[in-house]
């Protein structure tokens, strides 16, 4: 969506912890790249947490079931094309139910990974990680 020369985009992200592992997946973009939440953006018309879910998914391999609401990160950023762009990035606490560990092919990620909570400050991520993180209690 644009509103004026800004676009606006929002998304839906989750927070999955598993014993003392994160899941993230490993974005690879228009030249761009990092550790980040498993999510993305919301389908015009889609609830925010299905979104979440159906991303996970997507990103992962694995169905979750969302646990809660964590909260809204916004941000503004100068996108790789140049452009402002808002984020909302909408993150939920979410476990996983079923499905296996798969990377995503054809998409904006290129891995998904268990990494332990303990060495998440070691890689290279994207700043939704560390927000997340705070939203989940986990900094």
């Amino acid at each position: 969506m644009q509103t004026g020369r800004m676009l606006l985009r929002v998304a839906a992200y989750a927070i999955v912890v598993d014993d003392d592992q994160l899941l993230l997946t490993h974005w690879n973009d228009h030249g761009m790249s990092g550790w980040t939440l498993p999510g993305g953006g919301i389908d015009e018309g889609e609830d925010p947490a299905a979104a979440a879910v159906r991303e996970v998914r997507e990103e992962s391999g694995y169905d979750v079931v969302i646990d809660d609401l964590l909260g809204i990160d916004s941000i503004v950023a100068t996108r790789a094309d140049g452009l402002e762009q808002h984020g909302l990035r909408i993150v939920y606490r979410a476990h996983v139910v079923g499905g296996e560990l798969t990377d995503e092919e054809d998409g904006s990620t290129d891995e998904a990974a268990w990494i332990a909570l303990r060495d998440v400050d070691t890689l290279d991520r994207v700043d939704l990680v560390d927000a997340g993180r705070r939203l989940a209690g986990l900094l």
